[in-house]
């Protein structure tokens, strides 16, 4: 039997590595949250405020498919903490932008998650 390409990395310390490396992924006013998901130890939440008037805050769950890869689900996004409606153009617009970095990130921890 050949092992899987699995995830040998403690959650914690996974967290940990994401909440260093996040905010460089991310647009310098922007601030993120990252917390490892109690219910699955192979994810992540990630919430994400925008800087500025608006006031988003964008809920993700991470998950390691593998060490490599992972699949990023968009949970909710709230104006002034109030869920909103994620489906008008500049919301898919923010949420494609955030994606893209937190692939990034995944990217950037690599060597960590890939032992």
């Amino acid at each position: 039997m050949s092992k899987r390409d699995e995830l040998s990395i403690d959650q914690q310390e996974l967290t940990a590595a994401w909440q260093r490396t996040l905010p460089d992924a991310i647009q310098e006013a922007d601030r993120a949250e990252v917390q490892a998901d109690e219910a699955d130890p192979k994810a992540l939440r990630i919430t994400i405020h925008t800087a500025g008037h608006q006031m988003y805050s964008l809920d993700f769950k991470v998950t390691y498919v593998d060490s490599r890869e992972i699949r990023t689900t968009l949970i909710d996004v709230e104006k002034d903490g109030r869920s909103i409606d994620e489906r008008t153009d500049m919301i898919q617009q923010l949420v494609e932008d955030y994606t893209r970095h937190i692939h990034e990130c995944a990217q950037a921890l690599h060597e960590l998650t890939h032992a």
